[in-house]
């Protein structure tokens, strides 16, 4: 019975889904039975970084074999946009009769449709494009001397930080470069669209936002939205990588759809899924810091410099996430922050778990293990130094540089806790003692805290809407505009129904997500996508359920406060009945049988205009452990040991924020230390495949990975059950391994810090051994 949210033993509900994951039997966008008149669509891309196209001849892959359709900016009967926000990003820069400009290797020129992918790619091969090539703009550094910037520059600030540094009695100044990161989600980029007649478009599509991805399609094809259904059964992954970076998949092949008249189908493979797709920001964040001899901050400076690509996408709210966790779990008493949005010729930057926080949060982790090694500290010392207070505290010291009180800080008792049961100070102490004796072969640990804001800063976008159908028989039918993508969603979902309407878990099911039954949704990210969409769902059943209270009073002449829901029946007054035939009295007395949800999240607000405000309705927050290995040889590392704490509110399925926690943790560890992206003199992205872009396997999990969820765990605003959204937060507690290495790194040389950046190649690692020998 669905009498509590965790109703099958001690970690929650299974994932509604995990059979069909583990057996094969899951149906995902490219499993949809293919139509005999299915075309398939390839996407022509640019083989220049930046360029203007003289000339482009599309007549040869016209006339090459079993091509259908051949589609440029001319054959686009709406806007040849796809950008999210800002409409700066064409769905094909090519032109048969304006040439076109190009501004990254790897833009979508045209689009071919055939009876077959390979027949697509073949004729794409055939196209005659002049290209006059111009300098490109691809690193930070050539954005910054160039002014090449989205927009100017933002700042968010509180005290004279100049000032208050100049006095401190201890200053440090530095840079870190932070690298970007690719999705790499195991189902690659896929859309199906379908015509339908009068102008409608069907399109599944493996997206995040499906609401913007129906825009987009109505815009590009010029038809209303209401003619557009994009539906989402679910993702094989998504991290962000398919919030807005699916909708060119989409809106390309419903053009071709609407052209030909037929059904296309387009799948990128993996190459071209990761030359063609934004990746998370990479940074370079400059820091200067004054601070006083226990470690404690007076002042400090950040300024953040992102490489945003050729388009706007999500980077000034992405930059915007980054200077809000530019503080991460400390107070900054005076504080400046400059955030530059750095416009380049390389592919842009988009969503990423985390979106901009995990940049943040790496350049004041820098100062504090900076500072500590100054003053031959440890770094849990001057961690817990810097910490947040409560806001009983006679000093305000919980207030972040935005003006957005931190109410609920539990961070020092998060870190106790870990600190306790990983045994870290008597570790640290083993490990110098061991790093003594082995010339070779180092170690280091580090403990590292985070703090996160759940809520989209975008603040019209939290909000989330529900359908919930109850039918003749008692089962129940829910829609929701929240993306299921592996992460547990639906399931969360299904047992907030079932505990709503006390039903038996096997009574609910949970819909795919539809464009034509729940509207203007919004991104599943932020991770609020059970925080929005499960209250909708509780208010929708909540209306059902007063519905059928007061029929059954009315009907049996009875108080509604006599009306008990129970597990699968109803009591009233001194008798029962159960569900189903209560459902049947009600559609016999023409009850309406349904009802929608609404949700939409209170007391948050951001001007971006001073630079204040409240963000975010609450922070999660988690603590780590790391224990690493490295080869002073080879550079190479290994996890040896995790301890990782993570505040989930009172979880709603503790199996599930496990899952999340591990997974989560581990990709951000290949973010620190394995995932580089890397761009020649010219612009090509040359790691674009699993030979060379290496992502963490099964090998690279810790022998030991000792995950918790904090047992005191409850939020203290209203969410639902008392949860809190848990899907980025473990990503940066991954913070931990990075600083490991360079604790381990330190003990190689005779005192210098090893300023070492991300990702933590061998490389990386072994170019700091040699600096610090040096």
């Amino acid at each position: 019975m669905a009498k509590d949210f965790e109703n099958s033993g001690d970690g929650g509900i299974r994932h509604l889904s995990a059979d069909k994951h583990v057996s094969g039997k899951a149906i995902y966008a490219d499993d949809i039975p293919e139509p005999q008149e299915l075309l398939h669509l390839y996407i022509a891309m640019s083989a220049h970084a930046h360029a203007r196209l003289i000339s482009v001849d599309l007549g040869a892959v016209r006339s090459a074999r079993d091509v259908v359709w051949v589609g440029c900016a001319d054959d686009i009967p709406g806007a040849n946009n796809v950008g999210p926000v800002v409409a700066d990003e064409p769905l094909f820069a090519a032109s048969e009769t304006s040439g076109g400009d190009v501004q990254t290797a790897g833009q979508a020129l045209f689009a071919v449709a055939a009876t077959s992918p390979e027949a697509a790619r073949r004729a794409a091969k055939l196209a005659k494009i002049i290209y006059d090539p111009r300098d490109p703009i691809l690193t930070i550094d050539q954005a910054m001397d160039a002014k090449s910037f989205f927009g100017k520059p933002k700042r968010i600030s509180r005290g004279d930080a100049t000032a208050v540094m100049a006095a401190a009695r201890h200053r440090l100044t530095g840079t870190i470069e932070i690298g970007g990161q690719d999705h790499f989600y195991l189902e690659g980029q896929v859309a199906v669209a379908t015509p339908g007649e009068d102008d409608e478009m069907h399109v599944v599509s493996s997206n995040q936002h499906p609401s913007e991805c129906q825009q987009i399609v109505a815009h590009v094809l010029d038809i209303p939205a209401n003619a557009v259904t994009v539906e989402v059964k679910r993702l094989g992954g998504g991290f962000g990588g398919k919030e807005t970076q699916a909708n060119l998949m989409a809106a390309a092949a419903a053009l071709a759809a609407r052209a030909t008249e037929c059904p296309v189908k387009i799948r990128l493979d993996r190459d071209q899924d990761m030359i063609l797709t934004g990746k998370r920001h990479d940074f370079q964040i400059d820091w200067d810091v004054g601070f006083d001899d226990d470690g404690r901050i007076e002042g400090v400076s950040f300024v953040q410099k992102a490489r945003c690509g050729w388009s706007t996408d999500l980077s000034h709210a992405i930059c915007d996430r980054a200077m809000f966790h530019a503080d991460n779990c400390y107070f900054l008493p005076a504080v400046d922050i400059t955030s530059y949005r750095c416009r380049t010729n390389t592919v842009s930057g988009t969503a990423f778990r985390g979106f901009g926080a995990p940049q943040g949060m790496m350049g004041i982790e820098r100062i504090i293990d900076r500072i500590a090694h100054h003053l031959d500290l440890d770094p849990l010392e001057v961690r817990q130094a810097n910490l947040y207070d409560h806001p009983s505290a006679i000093e305000d010291r919980c207030t972040t540089p935005f003006e957005m009180k931190v109410e609920d800080f539990i961070v020092a008792s998060l870190l106790d806790q870990v600190a306790r049961t990983s045994d870290y100070r008597a570790r640290r102490r083993a490990i110098a003692e061991w790093n003594s004796r082995s010339p070779l072969l180092k170690k280091g640990i580090a403990l590292t805290p985070v703090k996160f804001g759940v809520s989209f800063t975008t603040t019209h976008l939290n909000q989330a809407g529900a359908l919930v159908h109850v039918y003749r028989d008692g089962s129940v039918l829910v829609t929701h505009g929240g993306v299921e993508m592996g992460q547990g969603l639906h399931t969360k979902i299904a047992s907030i129904a079932a505990h709503e309407l006390q039903l038996d878990l096997d009574r609910i099911r949970v819909s795919s997500t539809r464009t034509d039954k729940i509207p203007n949704t919004s991104a599943t990210a932020a991770s609020a996508g059970t925080d929005l969409n499960g209250m909708a769902v509780k208010a929708a059943c909540a209306g059902l359920r007063s519905r059928l209270t007061r029929f059954l009073a009315d009907d049996t002449d009875i108080d509604v406060s006599e009306v008990e829901f129970l597990p699968n029946r109803v009591r009233y007054g001194a008798d029962e009945i159960s569900f189903a035939d209560l459902v049947e009295k009600a559609y016999i007395a023409r009850e309406p049988l349904f009802a929608t949800g609404f949700y939409a999240t209170p007391q948050i607000h951001w001007d971006p205009e001073t630079g204040r405000g409240r963000p975010f309705y609450y922070f999660a927050y988690g603590a780590a452990v790391t224990e690493v290995l490295i080869d002073t040889l080879t550079g190479e590392n290994r996890m040896m040991r995790v301890d990782a704490l993570l505040d989930a509110g009172r979880s709603l399925n503790p199996d599930i924020d496990l899952g999340q926690l591990e997974g989560g943790f581990l990709q951000g560890a290949g973010w620190l230390t394995t995932e580089e992206l890397w761009w020649d003199d010219h612009g090509h992205l040359k790691t674009h495949a699993p030979s060379t872009y290496k992502i963490p396997c099964a090998s690279d999990r810790p022998p030991v990975m000792n995950l918790k969820l904090w047992d005191k765990g409850i939020n203290r605003e209203p969410t639902i059950g008392r949860s809190k959204g848990i899907g980025e937060p473990p990503f940066m507690l991954a913070m931990s391994v990075h600083h490991a290495i360079s604790h381990a790194i330190g003990s190689c040389g005779d005192g210098g810090y090893p300023d070492l950046d991300t990702p933590a190649t061998p490389e990386r690692i072994l170019a700091a051994i040699t600096k610090l020998r040096k």
